[in-house]
């Protein structure tokens, strides 16, 4: 493993060893040709598998070796966070001293581990960073993600796990993925949780990553227009009911924050009742995730 080491001032240096990991679930030939961008930029490179076919684990084998990186297949799918937890817990047995955290909807650009270092370099509390973001760009219009609450250290309160570069002592200060969360919302509650101890998230806008949530398709009602995510009706259960798992846990350490999250996730709703298809199937998600978030009911759900 190679290990690179800058000066970030005349009495700081820092270990530079990232291992990139990437989590993929019926993984895009597009998604396999970024592989050899990943491992430009990064000392290392673990791909953690949830239960892909065999065809599309042949072509990861078959990118395996002529890429070289460490291939974990889980032969189902485990979760995002735990899967997460795979990789992070791979890159500290090898002693590396960072992460960079990306899904398989995340593209990299030239210059991202760089400019992601320099931030962190530039920042007046950088020794308090749990998680480092760059600046999320839709691959298809070139819009720029808008980072709408921020604390008053500047950064941002909630921020999207892929593409975070993270120190491995923060895992060892607060813990792993919250695996019972199985998908979505797990950078949320970890976001909150990194707070909660008392560090910090920052963002690094001169690093860009290429980078899609869901399906968004413009739709109108009454002459009002608003873009739905569309993702389906199982998403839209993890969605709800981590949600109702989150803000019952950090309402009373960040009740402006929860408050604001909370009709940030109505409207998101409501949106995708009103303006996506299986709209009826959708909202039966929407009241038993509500209604397994209430009793505690976590890890993978089976829908029928």
């Amino acid at each position: 493993m190679q290990r690179i080491e800058q000066s970030a001032s005349a009495d700081l240096m820092i270990d530079r060893s990232v291992c990139a990991v990437i989590v993929t679930y019926h993984p895009s030939l597009e998604m396999l040709a970024a592989i050899p961008l990943v491992l430009q930029q990064v000392q290392g490179l673990v791909v953690v598998d949830n239960g892909s076919s065999s065809s599309e684990l042949t072509l990861l084998r078959a990118a395996n070796e002529s890429a070289s990186f460490t291939l974990i297949e889980n032969g189902e799918n485990l979760g995002i966070a735990e899967a997460l937890n795979q990789g992070v817990r791979w890159a500290q047995s090898r002693g590396f001293s960072w992460v960079v955290l990306f899904d398989q909807d995340s593209k990299i650009t030239d210059g991202f581990i760089g400019n992601m270092f320099a931030r962190w370099n530039s920042h007046p509390l950088r020794e308090r960073i749990g998680s480092l973001h760059p600046l999320h760009t839709d691959p298809e219009t070139g819009v720029a993600e808008i980072i709408e609450r921020r604390a008053k250290d500047g950064g941002p309160v909630i921020a999207i796990t892929s593409g975070a570069l993270m120190p491995i002592w923060i895992f060892d200060k607060i813990g792993m993925f919250a695996s019972e969360y199985f998908v979505d919302e797990v950078d949320a509650e970890y976001s909150f949780r990194i707070r909660a101890a008392g560090y910090l998230l920052a963002d690094s806008p001169q690093a860009v990553l290429l980078h899609k949530v869901g399906h968004p398709r413009k739709a109108s009602l009454f002459g009002f227009s608003f873009t739905p995510t569309h993702h389906s009706a199982l998403r839209r259960y993890y969605m709800t009911r981590n949600r109702v798992v989150l803000y019952k846990k950090y309402l009373p350490i960040f009740p402006r924050w929860v408050l604001q999250a909370m009709h940030v996730s109505l409207k998101d709703t409501v949106k995708s009742l009103i303006g996506e298809e299986d709209r009826g199937s959708k909202f039966r998600s929407v009241l038993l995730g509500t209604w397994d978030g209430l009793i505690g009911r976590m890890g993978k759900r089976e829908m029928r």
